[in-house]
């Protein structure tokens, strides 16, 4: 699976541009709005009491293929690509033209990425239920990697589909390891390259030999210090 040529070009991984995550078309937002800075509403008009006990609740809203998305008064805008600060704080000054000094809380709720841990064609879709899931966060999730994984070779599949940005990723050395740092973004797929079969076949099929010869080596000490 999402094998690359020898010669392939991996995208390389800015830091700084990607600290938080990103909202993404099919995310499932949590919306919340407080007049008067989050405090109790006093005097409010019959009119519009049932919309704000409403967005106090926190209704769910779907942000659309295109990064939009439509919420009571304000109507569709666009969010894409903020993130959750940069949302919060576009909303209130939306909202501000309708209400004095609101206070927006959002959550995400259904952002899932996929991951292959390297044990074949396992894998496991997981929901990421903070705001900023790390890489090795997601990995921890999905139980590690597998046994057959090899952590010096994992991909990480980002964005559309048919022209992604792809990482290698090494998490075989503390020198690797501060890549694991990378924020994961909605759908995108970590796959951790497995053992190849011929490689596994050959350390099964030579593993008694070599616990052959180690005893061997073993008995042979044993018996000259005896001597």
């Amino acid at each position: 699976m999402f094998e690359t040529p020898k010669d392939f070009k991996y995208d390389e991984y800015v830091r700084d541009t990607t600290r938080e995550y990103k909202i993404a078309p099919n995310d499932l937002v949590s919306f919340r709005l407080y007049p008067n800075n989050g405090q109790q509403l006093i005097n409010i008009s019959d009119d519009n009491l049932q919309r704000i006990q409403q967005l106090n609740q926190g209704v769910n809203y779907l942000v659309e293929f295109d990064g939009n998305i439509n919420l009571p008064l304000i109507g569709r805008v666009q969010i894409g690509g903020m993130t959750l600060r940069e949302a919060e704080f576009f909303f209130e000054t939306k909202y501000s033209e309708l209400f004095n000094d609101p206070f927006v809380l959002l959550n995400l709720i259904n952002r899932r990425v996929t991951i292959f841990p390297g044990s074949g064609g396992d894998g496991a879709v997981i929901t990421l239920t903070n705001n900023n899931v790390k890489l090795l966060e997601a990995l921890a999730l999905a139980g590690g990697i597998a046994d057959d994984g090899r952590a010096k070779r994992i991909k990480l599949i980002r964005g559309d589909l048919s022209d992604p940005q792809v990482f290698l990723i090494d998490l075989s050395t503390i020198e690797g390891i501060s890549q694991a740092d990378i924020i994961l973004q909605a759908n995108d797929i970590i796959y951790v390259e497995p053992i190849g079969v011929t490689t596994r076949q050959v350390l099964s099929e030579i593993s008694p030999i070599l616990g052959l010869f180690t005893s061997i080596i073993t008995l042979y000490f044993v018996i000259d210090r005896l001597d």
